[in-house]
């Protein structure tokens, strides 16, 4: 099925479900994934061999600031509202060397353009256990981050991790978030290269509402797929069945949202 690439450094804004009109900020090359997970549901496709080769391609802190600093002018002249600044693009936006510094311009440029505009993160978590990432995380409103299933077996078949993963490594690390985490996990069923998986079944959603209790996150997103898959064998989970989890989410305290 069709995916596609975002083909600029900054882009939209774009009307988000979860965060109203974000303007979108990609620091990975604009013709080429670059991430490590190769996700069965991306937008952006899957991960290419030999992705890292695109290292070199990585957009410049300083252009990045300066693509930044001009659309928030822009937008500010115009008076258009812009209700979130959003790191997303294509793939894993802690991966680019400088995202640290890269936070610290983008809070300058919020605070000096649109002080009410919220800074979120779309992260698969993987780097948060690197003290830079984290407390450079912290420093944001919102941190968006991916936990597919609370079972490494499934979260290898989904999510398809490249090189070193470990769920006990990343729940380690996801726990040393005391405040402004956000759990962002995609429910799906299919099969792949001869695996299937359902992370909605009750098994799955059991241990999976377990760890989020063990978490206390601030908010748990619940979705489903919504756009083309690289994949074609993916199937969306029923709003019935979102709903079913999210109320399991709501008897722990927790606020949820659901996305269908």
């Amino acid at each position: 099925m069709p995916t596609f690439l975002f083909d600029e450094i900054i882009f939209g804004p774009v009307r988000s479900r979860r965060l109203g009109n974000s303007l979108g900020i990609n620091l990975l090359p604009t013709h080429a994934k670059y991430c490590n997970f190769n996700c069965l549901y991306c937008e952006c496709g899957l991960t290419a061999r030999g992705y890292g080769k695109h290292s070199r391609e990585l957009p410049a802190r300083a252009v990045i600031r300066q693509q930044l600093e001009a659309s928030l002018r822009a937008f500010r002249e115009k008076q258009q509202p812009i209700d979130a600044i959003t790191f997303a693009g294509n793939g894993e936006p802690t991966m680019h060397p400088d995202f640290p510094g890269i936070i610290d311009d983008t809070l300058a440029l919020r605070d000096r353009f649109f002080p009410k505009a919220a800074i979120a993160v779309l992260s698969n978590a993987t780097l948060i256990g690197r003290n830079a990432i984290r407390e450079a995380l912290l420093k944001v409103d919102h941190n968006i981050l991916k936990l597919d299933s609370a079972m490494e077996e499934t979260v290898r078949r989904i999510n398809c991790p490249i090189g070193e993963f470990s769920m006990e490594q990343l729940v380690t690390n996801l726990s040393a978030f005391t405040s402004k985490l956000t759990i962002q996990t995609l429910f799906v069923k299919g099969n792949y290269q001869g695996a299937t998986f359902d992370n909605s079944s009750d098994e799955e959603v059991a241990a999976w509402l377990k760890l989020i209790a063990r978490l206390k996150p601030e908010l748990v997103m619940v979705y489903t797929i919504a756009r083309d898959t690289p994949v074609e064998t993916l199937q969306k989970v029923t709003p019935e069945r979102l709903e079913e989890i999210a109320g399991g989410v709501r008897k722990l305290g927790i606020q949820v949202s659901v996305s269908t």
